[in-house]
């Protein structure tokens, strides 16, 4: 009766019930013609060479900075802090950019890059310093991520690799000049003028874009309608929990006892608003600017994880290599910085485990040009890794995930570069402490003045050679104590390489679309040849100008080949 009163209800798909549609995302794909395309490569490979060489010019000068600043002990926080501003930011400039355009946010980073320079350029004590490399760290988040989204966007998937290998050369330039620029400013002049340069740089940067960079006209929405499109509760938990996890991590042992209140409370609150981050991405969020569908597919999630081991081993790489050549093997800071050349100019997985597993060789002695073979094999092996991984993510995803895909990645690596830092931080200063010689080997003042600042180099004045021999192996020591960490996080960043299957350039989405007409087609075939031969026709194979065989019907039934 009730079928017959056409009552049935239509069938609920289950899927559907399971999954809440999520806020319009519109496609900004323009595919550039070659000319113009390289005319705004050019801008964007200039913005992230200058992002940089922003980044990676303060580590061969930390020891500088923080005897300027009168904050040795704790200048390490210079290169956490950026990462950790830099970390908890990333993951939202994919959805951002999605909701107000690619140009609007990359010129806005560009533009507040300027301004945490200049303002780094006069910082007078160390928590000053610190917090406006936090805010530098914002705007390079957002520069990295927004430069390989505009890219994807004007580029076909097809030659988005040669692209995005360019883009990499041009890390690795600025990974190279950045520690040259920042230690001539500091011997010739002041380490504050490097900040004086890069300043302008990023605003001109900003501005060459706005006039070059063409962006695709998103459909108009009021402003309500877009802010409301942002994941609020997202960004507060993983920016929350982030510094809660990262600050006692960095601090155990030398600042603070690791049993201490504080560390307990901060650890554990960290790690509730990380719990509530998965929770709100996985439930709640209408627009998640962290999809968890991505760990549904073993080769996505498998290349996620990879991320954040090899930025776990990268970031804290760059910063504790010139640690260990000013102290350990007491280099000048031009010196060390010449030395970070073979690791940036050669930027594999198995390459980068090989020569992770080399660095822990290091001594005081051991010979620079095993030092500089060692970094070669580490730099071929990061930079066959870094862009791959990102082209094959996109394969691996839809169309419609491109910008969070690029963003989320580019949080896993800032995330395991910060993790990186702290515990490197955490291992060195503790294995320094635990196992520096005292009184009466060494004198007491000089013992406690290294404790109190692990990350300066060292003043041996005064010291016969079997004491100043006991103190630099300590720095061996500690510096082992980081490499075997990297080892360990490289090791397992290899292993998860056997979960990810090559299957070429086509998205998931396309695959599936390849494979429908694939199959709507063999049966329109299957019918026609039926009907051909229920009428007498026969089919017989013909040559296209490809070479392959085609079907054709003869008129008279017979079998013809031509």
């Amino acid at each position: 009766m009730v079928r017959k009163l056409g009552l049935i209800l239509p069938k609920r798909d289950p899927e559907a019930t399971m999954t809440k549609p999520e806020p319009t995302i519109h496609d900004q794909t323009n595919i550039l013609p070659t000319g113009r395309l390289l005319i705004v490569f050019s801008a964007l490979a200039s913005a992230l060479l200058i992002t940089f060489i922003d980044q990676q010019s303060i580590g061969v000068v930390l020891p500088t900075i923080g005897e300027d600043l009168n904050s040795s002990a704790t200048i390490t926080w210079a290169g956490t802090s950026s990462l950790i501003a830099n970390t908890a930011f990333q993951v939202l400039y994919g959805r951002l950019s999605d909701i107000f355009g690619r140009k609007v946010i990359i010129i806005s980073c560009l533009c507040l890059l300027g301004l945490g320079d200049l303002l780094c350029s006069f910082a007078k004590t160390g928590p000053q310093f610190f917090a406006f490399r936090g805010i530098s760290g914002v705007a390079t988040g957002g520069i990295m991520a927004l430069t390989m989204m505009v890219v994807s966007d004007v580029t076909t998937l097809e030659s988005r690799g040669k692209f995005m290998g360019i883009l990499g050369s041009c890390i690795g330039l600025g990974n190279a000049v950045g520690p040259f620029i920042s230690s001539a400013f500091t011997e010739r002049v002041t380490w504050r003028a490097l900040f004086w340069l890069l300043c302008p740089l990023a605003v001109c940067s900003g501005l060459v874009l706005y006039l070059l960079l063409p962006s695709r006209k998103l459909p108009p929405e009021p402003l309500q309608v877009k802010l409301a499109k942002i994941d609020y509760l997202g960004v507060f938990f993983s920016s929350a929990g982030t510094i809660l996890l990262l600050i006692p991590i960095s601090g155990i042992g030398t600042q603070f006892p690791a049993s201490s209140p504080m560390v307990i409370s901060m650890l554990t609150l960290g790690a509730f608003f990380i719990v509530m981050f998965v929770l709100t991405e996985w439930k709640f969020a209408k627009l998640p600017m962290f999809p968890l569908r991505f760990f549904r597919t073993p080769a996505l999630a498998a290349m996620m994880v990879q991320n954040f081991l090899i930025g776990l081993t990268y970031y804290s790489l760059l910063y504790y290599l010139p640690l260990f050549y000013q102290t350990a093997r007491q280099m000048s800071v031009i010196h060390s910085a010449l030395l970070i050349l073979p690791l940036v100019l050669s930027q594999s997985t198995a390459s980068i485990a090989s020569g992770a597993a080399s660095i822990c060789n290091f001594s005081r002695t051991f010979p620079l040009a095993g030092i500089i073979v060692t970094l070669i094999i580490q730099g071929i092996g990061l930079g066959l890794t870094f862009q791959p991984i990102l082209v094959a993510a996109q394969a691996h995803s839809e169309k419609k995930d491109r910008a969070v895909v690029i963003s989320s990645r580019n949080f896993l690596r800032s995330l395991g570069g910060a993790v990186g830092l702290a515990v490197a931080s955490a291992l060195f200063s503790n294995t320094l402490v635990d196992h520096l010689p005292s009184a009466p080997t060494i004198p007491q003042p000089i013992a406690d003045k290294i404790k109190a600042s692990v990350f300066s180099v060292p003043d041996l004045t005064g010291l016969s050679e079997t004491q100043k021999d006991l103190i630099l192996d300590t720095y061996v020591k500690a510096s082992r104590s980081v490499f075997y960490f990297w080892v360990g996080c490289i090791s397992i960043a290899w292993l998860l390489m056997f979960l990810i299957k090559d299957r070429g350039l086509q998205r998931k989405e396309e695959r599936v679309a390849a494979e429908q007409k694939a199959e709507t087609q063999g049966r329109r075939e299957d019918e026609e040849s039926g009907s051909a031969n229920a009428s007498g026709d026969e089919r017989v194979p013909l040559r296209d100008e490809k070479g392959s065989d085609q079907d054709v019907v003869t008129s008279t039934g017979n079998a013809e080949r031509s």
